[in-house]
């Protein structure tokens, strides 16, 4: 029977090994965490992240071929193949601060498996790391070794959260990069196997090393620059009067380009695209490419002045002041279907309105007080560190409610911004919330959701991002 273990029970590492357990029976998979209370939350029935259609594959397996253990050594001194997927955040000191990923959490994990292994191992990268990481890691166990072989394999993931089980269950493409030595094509051989039990061959990819750490980049910041080039056509037809649904629509149309990523919005969240290009951008410094990482910065200057171009127009249509009004938020997650928040947009969009001196009242589905409150105290980066390992909020924020209902959230308000896409936003009465909302009635769709013509029949303002302007907001233009 092969053993797989997986360290690091987060966003990747949970889900995959689930999966892999569930489509190759006759494989043992372990994953492990140093955290007790993230591993307790797997164990449990309240899984420690929430992500459609995960709960029914972990309890098929959960106990039989799947585990979730604190035990990282004993599982991984058991383990054919260790995948490592542990966080890797952007440094905030040092060389390559505000750019350059941090992999002391990985570089602990390469020494701890070097220290245990009395066998030959398949060490896997799963983490997004920059290129070149694999070479770092190989000299760490390679100098540790003690006589044991190591081969290292990339094996990036290109999940979507909210979507990440049927992504699993159906990718586009799994890639697998290893050396190009016989050992090397060996230990290729043998992860591709675990895929083949469910994945068609043709979309199992093999490269060399450097070519599949390099992948998972390139296709972030390919997927961030469409979301950036999008959402700066909607500045220009807002200016202009055109309507950006109708645009991208167009633009869509030509096969050469496509549909998908072309909905405008209030910017791209989540825990890899900024990080990642980031990391591309200093890894273009690092190799004398300026002009190349000027490029890529420019996807992340587009989407910070889309959050501050969101924040200046309600400012400046709610009478150029939100001081001590009350504005509700609705959702608070990067993207529907998760609870995660890892640079969400909501996050930027409310420090701005708080710096502004805004009350808000906010409602997002899967995400806790807790969670916004932590996240909205904490500094830029430090959402990427493990949990214990993140500073503490001494006080929460007292111009903050989290409330558990969207009328509760609109009640007395005097605006409303919709930052997450959930479908309930699309069904809720608004007519009901209208009534019990201060007036003028303010709503600012971050996110392209509701029928703004209905929406102005009941009396609200609408903002929509990207379309036509209501002629109030004509007379109050948003200085950026």
């Amino acid at each position: 029977m092969v053993k797989i273990c997986c360290i690091g029970a987060g966003y990747v590492g949970g889900p995959t090994m689930a999966v892999i357990a569930l489509k190759c029976p006759s494989v043992e998979v372990a994953v492990v965490d140093i955290s007790k209370s993230r591993i307790a939350a797997w164990n449990s029935d309240q899984l420690p992240i929430y992500e459609p259609g995960l709960d029914d594959v972990v309890k098929q397996c959960r106990g039989k071929n799947l585990f979730f253990s604190t035990d990282v050594e004993k599982h991984v001194y058991e383990a054919d193949i260790v995948f490592v997927s542990v966080n890797t955040p952007t440094k905030t000191r040092g060389l390559g601060a505000g750019k350059a990923a941090d992999l002391t959490y990985w570089e602990s994990a390469a020494r701890m498996i070097a220290d245990v292994s009395k066998s030959d191992k398949i060490v896997v990268e799963k983490s997004t790391v920059p290129v070149k990481t694999a070479e770092a890691i190989e000299k760490i166990l390679t100098h540790n070794a003690k006589g044991i072989q190591f081969q290292i394999l990339s094996n990036p993931e290109f999940l979507a959260e909210g979507t990440a089980i049927q992504d699993l269950f159906n990718p586009d493409r799994v890639l697998i990069g290893g050396r190009e030595t016989p050992e090397g094509q060996k230990a290729i051989q043998k992860l591709k196997d675990v895929y083949a039990q469910w994945v068609p061959e043709e979309r199992i990819l093999t490269t060399n090393l450097w070519s599949a750490e390099l992948s998972k980049l390139a296709a972030n910041a390919f997927l961030a620059q469409r979301i950036s080039s999008v959402n700066a056509m909607s500045a220009l037809c807002e200016a202009t009067g055109a309507n950006v649904k109708q645009v991208s629509f167009a633009v869509g149309t030509d096969t050469r380009i496509g549909p998908k990523f072309l909905n405008a919005s209030v910017g791209f969240g989540g825990s890899c695209f900024q990080k990642d290009i980031l990391n591309l951008v200093y890894i273009c410094e690092c190799n004398g490419l300026p002009e190349v990482a000027e490029y890529w910065k420019q996807v992340i200057k587009i989407n910070d002045y889309q959050k501050s171009r969101f924040v200046n127009r309600v400012v400046s249509s709610m009478f150029n002041t939100v001081a001590n009004k009350k504005i509700a938020i609705l959702g608070f997650a990067f993207k529907k279907d998760t609870g995660d928040t890892r640079e969400t947009p909501a996050i930027d969009v409310c420090k701005g309105l708080l710096g502004d001196k805004a009350r808000l009242s906010i409602y997002d589905p899967q995400v806790t007080e807790d969670q916004i409150q932590r996240d909205l105290w904490m500094n830029k980066f430090d959402w990427d560190h493990p949990i214990h390992l993140q500073p503490t909020s001494p006080t929460t924020e007292k111009k903050v409610s989290v409330v558990w209902d969207a009328y509760e959230a609109t009640k007395d308000a005097d605006g409303v911004c919709i930052l997450t896409e959930w479908d309930e936003f699309k069904s809720l009465d608004y007519q009901r919330m209208y009534d019990n909302m201060r007036k003028p009635a303010f709503v600012f769709d971050g996110r392209n959701v509701v029928d703004d013509d209905k929406l102005r029949e009941i009396g609200f303002i609408v903002y929509s991002i990207g379309k036509p302007l209501d002629p109030w907001l004509k007379d109050m233009p948003a200085v950026a």
